[in-house]
């Protein structure tokens, strides 16, 4: 077998492989403006019903980038909002009488905005 059709056979079996790929990625992107709208709007309320039941509370300042739960101060709407780690304003739910045992690089958890 020559290089060149080698060459064509990896390249097709790469193509094949990818090509899935490619579509999933195409079809989230296809996601309209009010479909993520829902979709924020949802785990907002699911944040909310875990606060409700009195186990859990928010946790400013804790949160890894992209990992807090919904809202984030200012300049943000929801779930995986934050733009840095343990971004003051960025609440995370921990366990009920956790929050401020937690220590990070930027001090404890507040269970209070903090400054960002």
């Amino acid at each position: 077998m020559s290089n060149r059709t080698l060459s064509v056979l990896v390249v097709s079996a790469v193509a094949a492989g990818v090509g899935p790929l490619a579509a999933t990625a195409a079809g989230a992107q296809g996601t309209s403006k009010a479909d993520m709208e829902k979709m924020q709007q949802e785990k907002q309320q699911q944040t909310m019903n875990r606060v409700r039941t009195g186990k859990f509370e928010k946790c400013y300042g804790v949160a890894l980038k992209g990992q807090n739960d919904c809202y984030a101060g200012a300049g943000t709407t929801c779930a995986g909002t934050s733009t840095v780690d343990y971004q003051g304003n960025a609440y995370k739910l921990v366990p009920k009488g956790t929050c401020v045992a937690m220590q990070t690089p930027k001090g404890p958890g507040s269970l209070t905005p903090k400054g960002a």
